[in-house]
């Protein structure tokens, strides 16, 4: 039994979720990993079962009925991690974005003190490969942002690719989370960071993808700026 499980949340991800799976299974430290799928067209989930009869009892998978955004995915397998007893609990794409080798690095950091290790992409200035320069200058000031209106000192508020220990994932109601895209990893933070929990940012570097589609769009945009005044603002009336 591992203490560790890596959650990936897949849509469309037939083209990488062989790659990332075996990734993850060849690292020296020994992960479990939970497919959440929001039942994909392109066969994802039929994929994964495949798998799990040759990484049986390590890969695992949830089947939703639909695409219904990345945070109810993640809050899906938190529930799911947390009842089979994990105690480090991880969030990483499918896309190799996140390399599966910084794995063992956000591992140590919450083995080692934090409640809550963040793959950060600009703790040590801006370390993202592929991108266009409106997306990094886009991603960049919304932590700035995110900072100014929260007072969280978290340089890559929006990253995705985490550790949680199980403490702090049992402290956050999941069913009061708001936000499904990426306003939904701020959020998280923002209510670690409300209860006090050590966050701590490991630097990593972010490779875009080079395989399927990007699911970012306008309206996770608009979700992600207005909803850091929505929690500041619950904060303030002590409704977090």
């Amino acid at each position: 039994m591992s203490d560790g499980i890596v959650i990936i949340p897949t849509y469309n991800e037939i083209e990488n979720i062989e790659s990332i799976i075996r990734a993850v299974f060849s690292l020296p430290k020994s992960f479990h990993v939970l497919i959440v799928d929001d039942n994909s067209p392109d066969q994802t989930a039929a994929k994964v079962i495949e798998l799990q009869k040759e990484f049986e009892n390590r890969l695992f998978l949830e089947v939703r009925k639909k695409k219904a955004g990345l945070g109810t995915a993640y809050v899906h397998g938190f529930k799911w991690a947390m009842q089979n007893q994990y105690e480090y609990i991880f969030e990483m794409d499918a896309d190799f974005s996140h390399n599966p080798n910084d794995l063992e690095r956000l591992y140590e950091a919450c083995v080692n003190g934090a409640d809550l290790a963040i793959g950060s992409r600009y703790v040590t200035g801006v370390n993202v490969v592929n991108w266009p320069l409106s997306r990094v200058l886009l991603s960049y000031f919304a932590s700035v942002y995110v900072r100014m209106i929260t007072g969280m000192k978290i340089m890559d508020a929006t990253a995705g690719f985490i550790c949680y220990r199980r403490s702090v994932l049992e402290k956050i109601n999941l069913d009061a989370i708001k936000f499904i895209g990426y306003a939904f990893q701020i959020e998280m933070k923002y209510r670690a960071f409300a209860k006090n929990f050590k966050i701590v940012e490991v630097p990593v570097i972010f490779t875009d993808r080079t395989k399927g589609q990007s699911k970012m769009s306008g309206a996770i945009i608009k979700e992600a700026i207005f909803g850091v005044i929505a929690l500041r603002f619950r904060k303030f009336l002590n409704r977090l």
